[in-house]
């Protein structure tokens, strides 16, 4: 076994001893592994797995692959500018074809090197060598080098660009712990250890800009490093790319990718019944982040492939702890004692979920920490708003009309809370105006997409920036002091075990005395038809596989 202990981090060398000790399963071994820099292809043979190395593709052989065609898909076509602005994830689905990424990781979860060849970080996780790909080219004709990737995280970094990229790094990596070692080899030096540094790469407000950006990701006159260009984007309407005929990497064919000539997007707005209907007429051959009500309404019908997968995705209720009467915790918390969490579940996702706890960690991140069930509690409320001198407390709930689920979250709510003597308002708008208030709504509920840690997540909305400023996505203001330097901690802890348990009282904490209400972590449901081929679901509902997907033709 001498290849499989050489050269391996020692924090794997520990990882693996946790696993054959039965302390960490196989999944998250591997997923850890992979973290620190070792292949996929070895992290499975450490764990007896013996398996291939993965691709970002559906793996199909050469011979069955048909190219030509155009992929189309109903979603939104949001107003966007700045890439590392985007605030959603149909945002960077357009460009992440054009504008690629450091790294990707799978609907495992597992995180894989994309413009990079490796990262390799030092022992105690404060040294990051990243090691480019030699091949890579812009669609302009230039190599890919360090100091444009360089260029790019000093973009995510500046508090003037905006990106919530920001918060990702905070505490941990500034310009200056940026170098460039030579034209592919890059390090970042942090402040602190971190262990997320590989998935942090793969957030889709951080891809890799050519240094000529014009601020406007919709000019079509910006160089990627992608397989595509931009043909057209009409915000509200339709987008179109089309692949570049120099792409450096290659296809199964031995051909440069992609397999497809085009892809489009169709707006359905805020209706996505429209999108659906648009499916099922064959005007697309995919549906973007399909909602409970049309999942139900699409699962059994033969011509469609419905795809399932657990995520840590929610929808936050939240208050603006800077305003009042929310910066009293106990009216925070009477609003909290007033969820009955299965009867919410089921209300709004038809039982398909996981419980929350008020904390945005989710059963499903490898760190959580096992909390103890929440009872609906309407007399608690009562006394703790009668201490507060609030007891005939009403207040207004921002809601976006086009998540069902949502509205549905907000009604239970809205009925349960009476028993407490609280009333709740739904202050019902589209979704894109609700996009237009997320950040100001006193109350709100927000949907919030997957993370693949939740060391990941919690720094982009609950912590505050080197000047005390909370951080660009921060939309409750709730900053914790304690919060905060447990988390820091958090993320620089590599053993899973250690880092649960420092999980426990950041999610105590939060439960305790945020600014979250959680009752529900939901899967997410994605469509094709069935002549779509290499194509597969993803926690994040990104679609960075497309890449290698292809049309089947049709038989008649």
């Amino acid at each position: 076994m001498r290849y499989a202990e050489e050269g391996l981090h020692p924090m794997v060398q520990k990882a693996r001893e946790s696993l054959y000790e039965g302390r960490v399963s196989r999944r998250e071994f591997i997923r850890l592994a992979c973290l620190l820099g070792t292949s996929y292809g070895a992290a499975r043979f450490l764990a007896a797995c013996g398996a291939p190395t993965a691709t970002t593709g559906g793996g199909a052989a050469a011979e069955e692959i048909v190219r030509g065609g155009t992929l189309r898909c109903a979603s939104q076509v949001p107003a966007v500018d700045h890439p590392m602005r985007f605030s959603w994830i149909y945002d960077a689905n357009v460009f992440r074809h054009i504008f690629e990424y450091l790294n990707w990781y799978d609907e495992q979860g597992v995180t894989h090197p994309y413009l990079l060849e490796s990262y390799v970080p030092n022992d105690d996780l404060t040294v990051w060598t990243l090691n480019l790909k030699q091949n890579v080219t812009w669609s302009n004709g230039d190599a890919l080098e360090a100091e444009h990737v360089k260029w790019s995280i000093g973009q995510w970094l500046d508090p003037d660009v905006g990106s919530s990229t920001l918060g990702l790094w905070e505490g941990f990596l500034t310009s200056d712990g940026v170098e460039v070692v030579d034209a592919h080899t890059i390090k970042m030096n942090m402040d602190a250890p971190i262990l997320a540094v590989a998935e942090q790469l793969t957030h889709y407000a951080a891809p890799i800009l050519h240094p000529t950006f014009d601020g406007d990701c919709t000019s079509g006159n910006n160089p990627g490093t992608g397989y595509m260009t931009l043909d057209e984007y009409i915000e509200g309407e339709k987008a179109r790319i089309v692949k570049r005929d120099d792409y450096w990497d290659m296809g199964a064919d031995g051909k440069p990718l992609p397999y497809l000539d085009a892809m489009e997007w169709y707006s359905h707005g805020d209706d996505q019944a429209a999108g659906v209907a648009m499916l099922k007429s064959g005007q697309v051959e995919s549906i973007y982040d399909v909602n409970i009500d049309n999942f139900l309404a699409i699962k059994d019908d033969a011509n469609l492939r419905v795809i399932k997968t657990p995520t840590s995705s929610t929808r936050v209720g939240r208050f603006r702890v800077d305003l009042d009467p929310w910066t009293d915790n106990r009216v925070r918390m009477a609003v909290k004692k007033c969820q009955d969490r299965q009867k919410i579940l089921d209300n709004s996702y038809f039982g398909q979920g996981d419980i929350g706890f008020d904390t945005h960690a989710a059963p499903s991140h490898p760190e959580f920490a096992p909390m103890d069930d929440i009872p609906y509690d309407p007399e608690g409320a009562k006394a703790l708003l009668e201490e507060a001198g609030m007891s005939d407390l009403s207040f207004d709930i921002a809601v976006g009309t086009g998540w069902s689920d949502i509205v549905a979250f907000a009604e239970t709510l809205q009925e349960d809370a009476k028993a407490a003597g609280i009333s709740v308002t739904l202050d019902t708008m589209p979704n894109s105006a609700y996009w237009d208030v997320w950040t100001e709504a006193a109350v709100g509920i927000t949907t919030w997409a997957n993370r693949p840690l939740a060391v990941m997540v919690l720094p982009l909305a609950y912590i505050a920036d080197s000047e005390g400023n909370p951080v660009p996505w921060n939309e409750s203001r709730w900053v914790d002091d304690e919060f905060s330097a447990l988390l820091k901690t958090a993320q620089g802890t590599f053993d899973l075990e250690a880092r649960r348990a420092i999980m426990k009282d950041i999610q105590r904490i939060q439960s305790e005395r945020g600014s979250v209400f959680i009752p529900f972590f939901k899967p997410v449901f994605r469509a094709y038809t069935n002549n779509v081929r290499g194509a597969s679901g993803h926690p994040q509902n990104y679609n960075t596989e497309w890449r290698e997907a292809w049309i089947e033709p049709s038989s008649e």
